[in-house]
């Protein structure tokens, strides 16, 4: 037996302000897109926000359904419709907000595993890294790639 270990790296800042101007363009897109979550069970309003290599940026949100599961999470939602409309772009990265009452969540609200194979599904598609950048009020968490969100993705097809 050999012992194995998975180290997962990212990189954490205070403020929005700190980001770099494309990745707060980006984080300031999925803060907004929570204003179009429609989230009227569990009041939890997320926003993703997709960013391909031209600079053009597409927003999801959360959609509830009371035929639970029937809803679709945010981070799905902007993934699929970016891939719908512009299937020959290149994805490059993806950032996801939360807020509650109005409020955006002090802590960064982390993608369901669902969510995170699509993120690596689309990051295989696009042929690069995908940065995931996990947007709070008070923290900011940036990972370089969705591997470092989801380590051994599922990728053996």
């Amino acid at each position: 037996m050999t012992n194995k270990e998975i180290k997962i790296a990212y990189k954490e800042f205070e403020s929005i302000d700190q980001l770099s101007a494309q990745e707060r363009k980006t984080a300031l897109a999925a803060i907004e897109a929570t204003a179009s979550s429609y989230a009227p069970y569990s009041g939890f309003n997320v926003g993703a926000a997709v960013m391909f290599s031209d600079g053009e940026i597409i927003k999801g949100s959360n959609q509830e359904n009371a035929a639970y599961p029937s809803g679709l999470c945010a981070e799905r939602t902007a993934l699929f419709y970016a891939s719908a409309a512009h299937p020959d772009k290149t994805m490059t990265a993806i950032a996801i907000a939360a807020s509650q009452n109005g409020q955006l969540c002090s802590t960064p609200a982390t993608p369901c595993g669902a969510c995170r194979q699509v993120m690596a599904q689309y990051q295989f598609k696009s042929g690069v890294p995908m940065k995931v950048l996990l947007v709070g009020a008070s923290q900011i968490w940036v990972f370089d790639k969705v591997d470092d969100l989801l380590p051994l993705i599922f990728d053996s097809i």
